[in-house]
């Protein structure tokens, strides 16, 4: 690519509200494998992300944190930006919206659009979404809640500032249908088309006065900037975009945007008030907006309110960050939401990482070591067997560009893992170790190792983007170097090459239950420190609101420093919780292993020694004060309601 030709990419910029969970990371880890691919192809790549850290929530929040909204925005800004840094995230630029360049040309866009006509001053009455900071029109309410999050609105009056979207409706159809690739996947073009559009574009209050910790607008200063404003022009922002005209050279470099990476949740901000913003500066479009689905766990929506979350430091710390990113990639395909938990995290890890990528690479190092004393060379002693796999391999680069270039990151992986599955069924049918048996057939063995080695250069190659430590391990190991994608033809090793001597072992398969010794406890927002035991006469109606189930203990230890207290590790259906339960001096933890037992499921969580306890155990007491649990007389399953 002899000019280089330029590739900006963005994230969505994460609300400083809390620490972000994992759900949050799939734009970083998308933006920055695609931003490695590019780089890979030779293009001259910038990757911004950033944080959002305006509103009411932020206001609200460093109040209860008894800090000022700076002190606080600063905090979890940190939080958010190491969260990135420990998946390995390599931007470019990391922007913060009260960065003082930032708020400078924001508010510089607010002048300009309002004294070319375009932002006007009156007042807002409608439906209310506290926590979205959004006004909503009846019609586009779901079975009366907010669109966004589902949660109650309410009616509110406030003066404000408009933009005069409505005015850009007729561009804005226009743009979408000479473009078509602006919309990934193709379906979210509908879903704005009907919901919003078709409906009649409203005029978008960007300005607010119910709050104070915001951009001020420069001639009016009872009012701050909103949120659609502020965030959304982090993207020229970022790069040294001028209202007056005097961009720095990176704006004019790298904009438009090749794509904006967003959660499907923030379309309609990005492909209708961003893009109608650009219109009325004079500025070129966004060339595509993938909307991605979400990450969910165990099939639902993460939730903080709801504790069904992970974090993504949680998860590095126990598997390590290329293989939550190769997890967060292979399970999010183009078109429907990604589902993962950790189970589903283990398993993956133990068959595509350790099985399929990590045993080839093994096995194959371990038999150059073996039968060459490490030398790979090529004998020249080809069969049928070898060009199926080497087509296969010289074709993988185009298959997986044309995923790449489709935004298809899960099945760009499936591409890559396809040769290697077909590298470790090629070892099985050329068998080397019988080979190793025949002096006769030595040229054929060390043709079968250079193509193994070659073979898994090239995978390692492709795999860069996606898990860039884990590749150039396997390049190091082979003693050849990862090149550009220009260089990337086979054969990729040069032949006589020394290859490490030493075991590699690029990941571990590891057992559930191991796993689960290591799972950090939910976060619990609740302080009571005691159990609530009080045993009070109730009617009829009252038992009927407690929820009783089986459940399997499948795990059990002694609480450090807690003589009556076990922590027991219980599955209730689908479900697995930790209950603390004060019977440390009836049973031993290998008496409680595998015991079918009826748990309160609905009591409310509470902490005891510092662990989050999620239900109670049925025990009878007699008036010796023995404990004996109260389990099923007869096999069931967990998870069966008790009546």
């Amino acid at each position: 690519m002899p000019n280089k030709e330029t590739y900006y990419i963005t994230t969505a910029i994460i609300y400083t509200s809390g620490k972000p969970h994992v759900g949050n990371m799939v734009d970083m880890v998308v933006a920055d494998s695609l931003a490695r691919f590019k780089k890979n192809q030779g293009y001259d790549v910038f990757f911004m992300t950033g944080t959002d850290e305006h509103g009411i929530k932020n206001e609200e929040n460093a109040k209860k944190a008894d800090l000022t909204p700076q002190a606080f925005v600063d905090k979890i800004a940190k939080q958010i930006q190491n969260l990135i840094d420990q998946l390995n995230i390599k931007y470019d630029k990391f922007i913060r919206t009260t960065d003082a360049d930032h708020k400078l040309q924001v508010q510089k866009i607010f002048e300009k659009l309002y004294k070319q006509g375009d932002i006007y001053k009156g007042s807002y009455e409608g439906l209310y979404c506290t926590p979205c900071e959004a006004f909503w029109t009846p019609s586009q309410l779901h079975d009366g809640k907010c669109p966004d999050c589902g949660r109650d609105v309410h009616t509110a009056k406030e003066e404000a500032y408009f933009f005069k979207m409505s005015k850009y409706t007729d561009k804005l159809l226009a743009y979408y249908q000479e473009n078509s690739n602006f919309f990934v996947p193709e379906a979210r073009k509908n879903e704005m088309m009907h919901s919003f559009i078709k409906a009649g574009l409203q005029d978008l209050c960007i300005s607010r006065t119910s709050f104070s910790w915001g951009i001020p607008v420069p001639f009016d200063k009872k009012h701050v900037v909103y949120v659609w404003l502020d965030a959304l022009s982090n993207y020229i922002t970022g790069l040294g975009f001028d209202a007056d005209g005097n961009h720095k050279t990176n704006y004019t470099k790298y904009w438009p945007a090749n794509v904006h990476i967003i959660g499907k949740d923030i379309v309609r901000f990005h492909t209708i008030y961003w893009p109608t913003i650009l219109m009325a500066l004079g500025q070129p479009l966004p060339k595509a907006v993938f909307g991605h689905p979400w990450l969910l766990m165990g099939g639902d929506k993460m939730s903080k309110s709801r504790g069904n979350v992970l974090y993504s430091d949680d998860m590095v710390n126990i598997f390590g960050a290329d293989a939550i990113r190769y997890c967060i990639l292979a399970d999010m395909p183009l078109d429907y939401d990604g589902n993962i938990t950790w189970e589903s995290l283990t398993e993956r890890i133990n068959v595509d990482l350790a099985n399929i990528l990590g045993n080839l690479v093994s096995r194959t190092l371990s038999m150059s070591n073996q039968y060459f004393g490490g030398i790979v060379q090529d004998g020249k002693s080809y069969a049928a067997i070898d060009k199926e796999l080497l087509d296969l391999a010289n074709s993988l680069y185009q298959k997986v560009t044309e995923k790449i270039d489709s935004y298809k990151l899960s099945d760009a992986l499936a591409e890559i893992f396809n040769l290697l599955r077909r590298c470790n069924k090629y070892i099985d049918e050329t068998a080397p170790w019988i080979l190793a048996k025949d002096a006769s057939k030595k040229d054929r063995l060390a043709t079968i190792l250079y193509n193994l080695s070659n073979c898994i250069l090239l995978a390692a190659n492709l795999l860069q983007p996606f898990m860039p430590e884990t590749a150039q391990k396997i390049a190091t190991a082979f003693s050849t170097p990862l090149v550009s994608y220009s260089a990337l033809q086979l054969p990729l090793m040069q032949t006589k090459t020394k290859v490490t001597p030493e075991q590699v072992h690029l990941f571990t398969r590891r057992p559930y239950k191991e796993i689960q010794c290591l799972i950090p406890q939910k976060e619990n927002t609740i302080q009571n420190d005691e159990a609530v035991n009080t045993i009070k006469m109730v009617e009829l109606d009252d038992f009927t609101k407690i929820e009783l189930k089986t459940g399997k203990i499948f795990a059990c230890e002694k609480i450090e420093k807690a003589d009556k207290l076990l922590k027991l590790s219980i599955q209730i259906g689908q479900e697995k919780r930790t209950i603390v339960s004060g019977i440390a001096k009836h049973y031993t933890s290998q008496e409680l292993l595998d015991k079918t037992v009826v748990v309160i499921t609905n009591l409310k969580p509470t902490k005891l020694r510092g662990i989050t306890s999620e239900g109670m155990l049925l025990c009878a007491e007699d008036s010796q004060g023995n404990l004996s649990l109260v389990t099923c007389d007869r096999p069931i399953e967990s998870g069966c309601s008790i009546r």
